[in-house]
């Protein structure tokens, strides 16, 4: 016997007419979010920044490709990582399809990492990927957009992730980051020296600009899986690391688990 509450069809539909006026509310906050989001004033870039891509090196406005507008994708894929982080390739799983749909409305997207590019080539390759995906190498690029911090900024407590204090005790990092990070082959504070989100440019009159960023829980949305798992009947249920990478999956899961990038 389940142990869920039991209903008629009839008062199914009486509570799930009471959930879709909460659902539409929200929808309609989610709009009026938009609207603010876009409104954000926008900062110059003056910088010059490095790529290393499959067509060459590339700037930042190389990397645009002819639209007006850039999605960068800060994929947690450190120099000294073996493989690309697993909560990061969840989310990265999605980008083949739309990444298209994106490029015909005037929008490039790209995952950009730290690791060289022959590594991240490979690891496309073995995730079965098509996006473009450019290593910002030794460059300034993910320090300057916080999702990299160095050794000195960790030891010190320097540096600012979701827009707070990016300082993480090194000594007492939480189990799932520890297991997470073994999985790329690296340890907890080298691993976390990169930290996953995602940026937004601009294109106009030449000029480059910087119109929004997010991080951590900020990229909900994007994670795919999740949109899904949330309007499944036991929703998340997590209760430890489940997911893998693609292909790494021995069994059906037991036991669902809070990413490190949450």
């Amino acid at each position: 016997m389940t142990s869920h509450s039991i209903a008629s069809r009839e008062e199914w539909l009486a509570a799930r007419r009471e959930l879709l006026l909460a659902e539409k509310a929200l929808t309609r906050q989610s709009d009026a979010l938009a609207v603010q989001r876009q409104a954000l004033p926008w900062v110059r870039v003056d910088k010059s920044y490095r790529f290393d891509t499959e067509a060459g090196a590339m700037s930042l406005k190389d990397l645009f490709q002819g639209r007006s507008q850039l999605l960068v994708y800060h994929f947690m894929f450190g120099t000294n990582y073996a493989a690309g982080c697993p909560s990061c390739s969840m989310i990265a799983d999605g980008f083949n399809g739309f990444t298209e749909h994106l490029a015909q409305h005037d929008v490039m997207l790209w995952a950009v990492s730290r690791a060289p590019l022959q590594k991240l080539l490979g690891f496309r390759q073995r995730m079965g990927w098509s996006f473009p995906w450019a290593s910002a190498g030794d460059s300034d690029f993910n320090a300057d957009f916080n999702v990299y911090f160095s050794e000195a900024q960790q030891q010190s407590g320097a540096g600012e992730y979701n827009y707070q204090s990016a300082a993480i005790p090194l000594d007492a990092l939480p189990e799932p980051v520890l297991q997470i990070a073994a999985g790329c082959g690296t340890d907890g504070p080298t691993f976390i020296q990169d930290r996953p989100g995602m940026s937004a440019f601009v294109l106009e009159g030449g000029v480059i600009y910087h119109t929004y960023s997010a991080y951590a829980r900020g990229m909900d949305v994007l994670w795919g899986a999740y949109q899904w798992l949330d309007r499944a009947p036991k929703g998340r249920n997590e209760s430890g690391i489940w997911w893998r990478r693609r292909g790494e999956y021995e069994s059906m899961v037991q036991s669902p688990a809070a990413s490190c990038c949450r």
